[in-house]
């Protein structure tokens, strides 16, 4: 019952995008504000790419930002409004397919997938004022620590992991908290699905269950995240509308490779996650360190 009911709010909330994505690209193609320098191919290409890899659970915020600065593809001014616009339908697409197919504990499901929206609607008021470059280090710090503990899972140097499906006690409420931190940690650019993924793990849970619940958190929380940029007109139309259609089809190619993996196949590619994630966020602190020296250096 409760499983039918978060598909229901799923399908509700693909429902209401797609209407609200076919105003706004409408709005924008009336007052001529499309952008003609975008390419659909390219950008096409680049959200199938991302969300292949983002249904894997490498994020694909980072993969498309890293494309559309390298090759000029989007406006910077618009970037993000475009990036969580982009999101939408993808995440809402592996949501379904996971929530369908992945026999997670519908009450520890459920009250993760609530906690995250908790937290990002708390961390929207608060946690977007926190330091995001002493946040950024400190997660890819911890990231690269449990990654490790991981692999000496793996190699069997460290008992680790489990094979349920659910939570209870006080695991459940270890659960529920950290999913509302990270949701709270999205309002400063801090991605979730690395993160959920490792909790659910280091608690005991199969790796597969952590799949309906990242997907599940991020797409609640990206309906009102790309609906605030889309109102505003703060996003670029043609690159949301292509990825719309191609993100969700990349996601269902991937969804059938990870759903065949074996457990041994999902832990690895966990591994992989954590370590990349890390690493990507520590080269995201380090640069931003290196630009803000530059310019103290420039002011002086």
């Amino acid at each position: 019952m409760l499983m039918n009911a978060l598909q229901a709010v799923l399908v509700a909330g693909i429902i209401a995008y797609c209407a609200l994505l076919y105003k706004s690209f409408r709005k924008q193609a009336h007052y001529g504000r499309l952008d003609p320098n975008t390419s659909m191919l390219k950008v096409g290409v680049v959200g199938a790419i991302a969300n292949f890899l983002d249904t894997l659970g490498i994020g694909s915020f980072a993969i498309k930002t890293a494309f559309y600065k390298q090759f000029k593809m989007i406006d910077d001014r618009v970037l993000p409004g475009t990036l969580n616009g982009q999101c939408v339908l993808p995440t809402m697409t592996q949501a379904l397919l996971f929530i369908g197919a992945v026999p997670v504990d519908p009450l520890t499901l459920i009250s993760m997938i609530v906690a995250s929206a908790v937290g990002a609607a708390v961390g929207a008021k608060y946690v977007a004022n926190w330091n995001r470059q002493l946040v950024r280090l400190v997660m890819s710090i911890s990231l690269l620590i449990v990654g490790m503990l991981i692999l000496a899972g793996l190699m069997g140097w460290f008992p680790l992991g489990g094979e349920k499906m659910g939570l209870t006690g006080l695991p459940l409420l270890i659960g529920i908290a950290g999913n509302f931190v990270f949701g709270a940690l999205m309002t400063v650019g801090i991605g979730l699905y690395a993160p959920c993924m490792t909790l659910v793990y280091l608690l005991g849970m199969n790796p597969m269950a952590a799949f309906p619940i990242m997907m599940g958190s991020c797409a609640i929380l990206s309906v009102f995240s790309s609906g605030a940029f889309m109102r505003q007109g703060a996003f670029d139309a043609k690159a949301v509308l292509v990825v719309a259609i191609a993100g969700p089809i990349a996601v269902v190619v991937a969804a059938t490779l990870v759903q065949n993996m074996n457990l041994e196949m999902l832990k690895w590619l966990l591994t992989v996650v954590v370590f990349y994630t890390a690493i990507t966020m520590y080269r995201s602190w380090q640069s931003t360190e290196k630009l803000t020296a530059q310019r103290l250096a420039k002011a002086v």
